[in-house]
């Protein structure tokens, strides 16, 4: 008997001790599990074209929850397939939502989807918009969201369909530290690197209209540079092997240091050197009825200056106007 009660008294505190063990367990996965849940945010995106959908096919393939909307239902419907839900109507679409995406066309458009969604706004919603507008829109928006009780943030980006997919690609933020803050860790799963510009509204807005203006004014130069040598003869091939013993892009920091210090007394190359180049390089291109976009209107810009008294300056003098 008094061993029967010893192995019993060391039972049951065996399994006591394995009663103990899975209480810890469960309490720990009990735990992690509503972490996780809590993790989970319910987001619309509103305006499937070419970057919304690939944002929300991403999203999708985290493991999101995304319900979508665009003026084209059968665009929105298409992503039922990947997994997220699709609404008629925008305000559907937002409901329940704690953040929400925007990628439209335009200040007016935004304006418009967002009046019409408001019905279906979630007290204090976050309003991420991606769309390319105006600085001025962006700001006005800022102020009136955030006024009716909802945060409104302009988040442009640097980024095609395919950065949008595999979430690589530049996106911009400005304004409120507060706000970005708690929106980071969201928005840095969009793209390759989210740049926060600081606390002025609309600074992101700008420096996009900035960035794409760029973009067309290198077009633009590449589509002259090909004209020009179609006038020659030349292929695109080797205009593509100019390039791989020349490499511009190392110029241009110092160039834009020259122009925005406003050093132009000491040329590297004349304005009425680079006016001479300007008109051989229309006089080929005319020959050849080869369309030029640019250089027509830098030539105009040229003799403008020269006009002036600049002629002996550097050619990057054009540009004094637009730094004073």
């Amino acid at each position: 008997m008094g061993i029967l009660e010893n192995n019993w008294g060391k039972l049951s505190a065996l399994i006591s001790e394995v009663v103990r063990y899975y209480v810890i367990i469960f309490r720990r996965v009990s735990f992690n599990l509503f972490t996780f849940i809590q993790k989970i945010i319910m987001q619309a995106f509103l305006g499937m074209g070419l970057l919304g959908s690939n944002f929300v096919k991403a999203m999708l393939k985290r493991g999101e929850q995304v319900q979508v909307w665009n003026r084209t239902a059968s665009k929105a419907k298409a992503l039922e397939a990947e997994g997220a839900k699709a609404f008629n109507k925008a305000a559907e679409a937002v409901k329940g939502a704690d953040m929400i995406h925007l990628t439209l066309k335009e200040d007016r458009s935004v304006n418009e989807v967002l009046d019409g969604a408001q019905s279906g706004f979630k007290p204090g919603v976050m309003i991420i918009d991606h769309t390319t507008t105006s600085v001025e829109g962006a700001i006005e928006r800022t102020a009136l969201w955030n006024a009716k009780g909802f945060t409104y943030l302009h988040a442009p980006v640097f980024m095609g369909p395919k950065n949008a997919l595999e979430s690589t690609g530049v996106m911009l933020v400005s304004g409120d530290q507060q706000v970005i803050k708690k929106v980071t860790s969201e928005l840095s799963k969009m793209t390759g690197k989210l740049v926060n510009l600081g606390p002025e509204e609309g600074k992101a807005t700008g420096m996009k209209l900035i960035g794409n203006l760029f973009l067309m004014a290198l077009t633009s130069g590449l589509s002259d540079t090909l004209s020009l040598a179609k006038s020659f003869d030349f292929s695109a091939e080797d205009v593509m092997a100019l390039f791989e013993f020349w490499d511009p892009a190392k110029i241009a920091p110092a160039r834009l240091k020259r122009m925005s210090e406003g050093n132009f007394k000491q040329p590297s190359w004349e304005l009425n050197m680079a006016r001479k180049d300007a008109g051989l390089m229309m006089q080929a291109a005319k020959q050849k009825k080869s369309p030029l976009i640019v250089i027509p209107a830098i030539a105009e810009a040229m003799d403008q200056k020269i006009k002036e008294g600049y002629g002996n300056y550097d050619w990057t003098v054009i540009a004094k106007d637009s730094i004073e």
